[in-house]
């Protein structure tokens, strides 16, 4: 049974950073593709980044690149949200999402597996 769970959300001051982790279990991590979500309150769900089987490419939303950094740590399973100068706009529940792809495909609708998300808010 494959699980993602998501740590790390809180509300931070904009202008803030967080640090988002995702554990994945029952499934072969080394050959997964991991990507980041977001769901604003009342909106569709959207792609924030991605990495791909060993990290080397990563792909990020016009809206929070050079802001966020996405790395992994396959022989901890765990893929990291690095999020830096917050903004109230990247308030959303944060999910973590799975799939054994090569790419990094840019719509939910790609992957296979979800965590439960983790609530972000940034205050102004």
């Amino acid at each position: 049974q494959v699980q993602l769970v998501e740590s790390g959300g809180g509300l931070v001051q904009a202008g803030g950073s967080l640090r988002l982790s995702c554990v994945a279990s029952g499934l072969t991590f080394s050959r997964t593709t991991m990507a980041w979500f977001r769901q604003p309150r009342g909106k569709e769900r959207e792609f924030v980044g991605g990495a791909n089987y060993f990290g080397t490419s990563t792909y990020y939303a016009d809206s929070v690149k050079g802001r966020i950094t996405i790395s992994r740590y396959n022989a901890g399973n765990t893929v990291y949200l690095h999020m830096n100068s917050l903004k109230p706009e990247d308030t959303a529940v944060y999910f973590c999402a799975a799939v054994s792809s090569v790419g990094v495909p840019q719509s939910p609708e790609s992957y296979d597996y979800w965590g439960q998300g983790t609530q972000v808010t940034v205050s102004s």
